[in-house]
């Protein structure tokens, strides 16, 4: 028995690492779908990985680089022939998302994105920062390598860093909410008919302004700011994912407000919308999260508080008891004083 247990853990972790990397490969395969071409280089507004490989180390820990390691190999070997350059690539992919989830764990991350301090950090040293690896291997080695020239190194750099930081900042906070999911409990009816109706006002905005010649992509925030204070993340995350995904789309076809533009213009128009959507998203979401769980901590300590009263002083609990009105707790008086 002892043998088979001792066989059984590296056989789990093996099988960890091969999920990881056949989940990575295949968000690499979907984030090639809509890739841009800048200054020769293949890059792509929304890099899926990043944000599947930082959830994975989120729930699994360190232990599973190696799967990142493997699907990143994966994916690269499909773009190119293995040289220096590609080695540079490989290790960035690797060490970025590595590299960010220590920083989150090293602050005291909550997967639950509960506070605001979670989702602020998932955007800064998450996203943007752990980022910063990703794209300065990548282009670098390639520099380094002769395929790019040094003056194109920011153009290319840029482009890289704003499709992984899109790919932590979209994917990871759905991924995220996977372990999580479950119908509510106690709902009323119209909280099904209010999320049907959000469900289709968001597909219907966000396909209107991104097909549409005029500039309207602002309309999106309204239906993000519905979605975090109705349903917190589990409402805005699906809804930043879905108008970033249609908005790349209009974006690499060159339709609607996109038109027209330069390639320059259209991936700043386009990492402009998608990196504010997924900020509203996901700290409005958080902050209304921190607020519910307050007044919920709150509404508990009245009750035990009560509890005490009623044992300390049997009946007083009916002149004296503790209400939670707008976030704030009042004791009221039984009497007219």
């Amino acid at each position: 028995m002892p043998r088979s247990e001792h066989l059984r853990r590296p056989a789990a972790a093996l099988l960890r690492m091969l999920a990881v990397a056949a989940a990575y490969w295949v968000g690499g395969q979907i984030g090639l779908l809509q890739q841009v071409v800048v200054e020769g280089a293949v890059v792509t507004p929304l890099w899926p990985p990043t944000g599947i490989a930082l959830a994975c180390l989120l729930w699994m820990g360190a232990g599973v680089w190696p799967g990142i390691a493997v699907g990143a190999l994966a994916t690269v070997a499909t773009l190119d022939s293995l040289d220096a350059a590609t080695l540079g690539v490989l290790a960035g992919n690797t060490l970025a998302p590595l590299a960010a989830y220590l920083m989150l764990r090293r602050i005291g991350f909550r997967m639950e994105l509960d506070r605001l301090r979670d989702g602020l950090a998932l955007v800064f040293l998450g996203a943007l920062g752990g980022m910063l690896i990703s794209a300065t291997f990548g282009v670098g080695t390639q520099v380094w390598n002769g395929s790019l020239s040094l003056g194109e190194f920011w153009p290319v750099w840029s482009a890289w860093w704003a499709g992984d930081a899109m790919g932590v900042l979209v994917i990871t906070p759905v991924l995220l909410l996977l372990p999580r999911a479950r119908l509510p409990r106690d709902t009323r009816p119209y909280w099904w008919t209010e999320a049907a109706a959000l469900c289709v006002t968001a597909a219907a905005v966000a396909l209107l302004v991104t097909r549409i010649e005029l500039s309207l992509l602002f309309l999106v925030f309204p239906v993000l700011i519905w979605a975090a204070l109705r349903f917190q993340l589990p409402g805005a995350a699906p809804c930043a994912l879905l108008i970033s995904v249609l908005a790349i789309s209009a974006a690499t076809s060159g339709a609607g407000p996109f038109a027209g533009r330069s390639l320059l213009e259209l991936m700043v128009v386009l990492q402009a919308l998608n990196g504010c959507a997924a900020l509203t998203a996901l700290l409005l979401a958080a902050i209304i999260t921190e607020q519910i769980g307050i007044r919920r901590r709150v509404e508990q300590a009245c009750s035990a508080l009560a509890e005490v009263v009623d044992q300390l002083a049997p009946g007083e609990t009916a002149h004296l008891w503790p209400v939670v009105e707008g976030g704030k707790v009042a004791d009221r008086m039984g009497g007219d004083d």
